[in-house]
């Protein structure tokens, strides 16, 4: 059996680090802990469960913060987890027979990162992440925000996930922040990073400035390719809000340069008709999306709504606006085979239910 080192960084996380090292009580060998100025509880917390707690000057870069904790590890594999993951009892079991069972010779193991959820608490967005790195076997975190590990040697997808569990806001403006102290010093942005740096800018409304940084993105070829196909929406979404509706249909249609369909890119697509009333050509690509098959090894980003609840729940709308009523019910039923306590399904079968009375009534007094 593989040993682990648990590898995190924390500041100021009292509210949320008891429950992440409990999560992950038990499966790791060793618990490191870097914290990078710590004014709470949390120091205190993290000594309940490890001896090995270690200071590090904070310098806006997540990479060496990372790499730091890294640096600690002594046993065959490192584990990271922000301070507000936690690992799910299915979640603890699977990595448990995972440990039992890893081949020695894998490099990098793959896992699950569900960050998004619905009102019922389903996933609602998620993506692979290298999760378990080889100690030692030349492998370092890059990228000032949102920092990384590119894989290398073998590499083996994972069923276990990390739940990311987030109880209060973080700082909204500190990535933003350290990517423009990054241009100002003159740093150059490798296109990972220039992606993501859009992201900011249009979590920041800078619509027209993040729509620069995704278009240069996309014109210089060296992105990787589910980034360039997210860049396309993102862009569809600035023209969007920039009040320029046919220039964002162009872009979501750009995204086939790279690529089969994703149902996220038809879903929009399906979207950007049916707010136009153009319910046919909206119902054609939401059929579409549910045509597309959902690979979440890709690594890009996944809704996992795309691929299958709200495609049908469109499709119920879409028949139903154009008449075609046992359609549109057809489709609120698949719709609630993926979510049977969404309001919307329930709602939906309500108004069916009156138009069959009213249907019936109807007939009766002819």
């Amino acid at each position: 059996m593989v040993s682990v080192s648990l590898c995190m960084i924390v500041k100021n996380e009292e509210d949320v680090l008891e429950r992440c090292l409990e999560s992950a009580a038990g499966l790791a060998d060793e618990i490191i802990v870097v914290d990078t100025g710590s004014t709470d509880r949390t120091r205190e917390i993290a000594a309940r469960f490890t001896s090995r707690i270690f200071d590090f000057l904070w310098r806006d870069d997540f990479a060496a913060a990372r790499n730091e904790s890294f640096s600690h590890a002594a046993m065959d594999y490192c584990l990271w987890l922000d301070a507000d993951d936690v690992l799910l009892e299915g979640d603890r079991a699977a990595f448990r027979t995972l440990k039992e069972t890893l081949d020695p010779e894998v490099c990098v193991v793959m896992a699950p990162y569900h960050t998004g959820f619905d009102e019922s608490g389903r996933v609602a967005f998620s993506y692979y992440r290298e999760r378990l790195i080889k100690n030692r076997a030349g492998m370092r975190w890059e990228g000032a925000v949102h920092e990384a590990i590119s894989p290398k040697g073998k590499v083996l997808y994972a069923d276990f996930a990390v739940t990311h569990r987030k109880t209060r806001p973080s700082d909204p403006d500190r990535n933003l922040r350290i990517y423009q102290a990054q241009l100002a010093a003159g740093k150059e942005l490798d296109p990972r990073q220039q992606f993501y740096y859009g992201r900011e800018l249009y979590y920041h409304q800078q619509w027209e400035e993040a729509l620069g940084v995704f278009e240069r993105f996309l014109a210089e070829g060296r992105g990787w390719v589910e980034n360039n196909i997210d860049a396309c929406g993102l862009c569809a979404a600035c023209r969007q809000r920039l009040g320029q509706p046919e220039a964002a249909l162009t872009a979501l249609c750009r995204a086939f340069a790279y690529d089969r369909p994703r149902a996220e890119t038809c879903c929009e697509l399906g979207r950007w008709f049916f707010e136009r009333e153009r319910y046919n050509q909206a119902a054609y690509w939401y059929a579409l999306a549910l045509t597309c098959s959902r690979d979440d090894r890709r690594g890009g980003f996944v809704s996992p709504d795309c691929y299958g609840y709200l495609p049908c729940i469109q499709l119920c709308v879409c028949y139903s606006r154009l008449g075609e009523l046992k359609r549109a019910e057809e489709f609120n039923e698949l719709a609630a085979a993926c979510k049977p306590d969404s309001p919307a399904v329930l709602r939906n079968r309500e108004w069916f239910r009156s138009q069959a009375a009213y249907s019936e009534c109807d007939s009766q007094r002819d």
